[in-house]
């Protein structure tokens, strides 16, 4: 009996084990985003304060090309937008994956209590 209480428990931290996993990576995921928002809102920033008349260039590999400057602000924006449905669904996943991790610690409790229950049950009995 106790074997198999060990066995449960041992599966349980494995799961909770891989749910906490499954958070680092979702975390650094959203840090990783959140980092790619704060640079593409910095070149929206950069677009406002340009004269009509200004050239953009976007650099492709080694290369600076010229780019229309409604077409690169159009990007930016698309990419923003992208960005913070990313980010959104990143911090489902983090809410969702904390959510798991708070029934697996219940649980976890749960069957070191009964385990503990029945411990202290057998003793008395034996005494």
């Amino acid at each position: 009996m106790a074997s198999e209480i060990q066995i449960r428990l041992q599966g349980l931290s494995d799961d909770f084990t891989k749910l906490q996993q499954d958070l680092q990576t979702a975390v650094g995921a959203r840090q990783k985003l959140e980092a790619q928002k704060q640079e593409n809102l910095g070149v929206q920033k950069e677009f406002a304060k340009l004269k009509d008349d200004e050239t953009i260039y976007k650099l492709i590999g080694p290369v600076l090309l010229k780019q229309d400057r409604t077409e690169a602000e159009s990007t930016v924006n698309g990419r923003l937008e992208f960005i913070n449905n990313e980010i959104s669904r990143q911090e489902d996943q983090i809410k969702e994956t904390q959510g798991k991790i708070e029934k697996k610690k219940v649980e976890i409790i749960q069957v070191q209590t009964a385990a503990q229950a029945a411990a202290g049950g057998g003793e008395a009995a034996r005494t």
